[in-house]
Formats: structure tokens, sequence, C-alpha cells
């Protein structure tokens, strides 16, 4: 059962996660670079996550044909 002080704390992390990439490689970049960055970061920080996850797009009860995608899904729960 994931609880609110879990989200929190995985929030604050992968926020910290963020700043460092930020602060590490400055701004002005294209947001693949931030991207990749932050996948470094979070696993060297040891959080779990997914990334480029297709997300299925329903409409009317139909599948819709969209190449929607979620950048990050941390630890099964926080959608990035």
């Amino acid at each position: 059962m994931i609880t609110q002080k879990f989200l929190d704390e995985l929030s604050f992390n992968v926020i910290g996660a963020y700043i460092e990439v930020h602060r590490t490689i400055g701004r002005g970049l294209l947001e693949n670079v931030y991207h990749e960055c932050l996948k470094e970061e979070l696993t060297y920080r040891k959080i779990n996550f997914l990334t480029e996850m297709n997300v299925p797009l329903i409409y009317r009860n139909k599948e819709l044909n969209t190449n929607l995608k979620c950048d990050l899904f941390v630890e099964n729960c926080l959608v990035v």
C-alpha cells in the first residue's frame, strides 16, 4: 500500500534529482539532454522508474492510435 508519507518522500527525492541535474549541467539545453541526465541521476539514487511508456488513450470506449507517452513513471506510482 502506498502511503502519503511514501509519496511525499518520493516526490522530495525526485525533485531533488531534478535540481541536481539542473545545478550540474545548467540551463538552456534541449529537453532530451535533461531527460537522459535525469535517468542517470535517478539510477544513481536507486529510484526505480520506467521511461517513455506508451499511454493508451481511450475515447468513447475506443482506444485511439496516438503517440502519447509518459516521460517517467517513478516507483510505479508517480507520473513525471
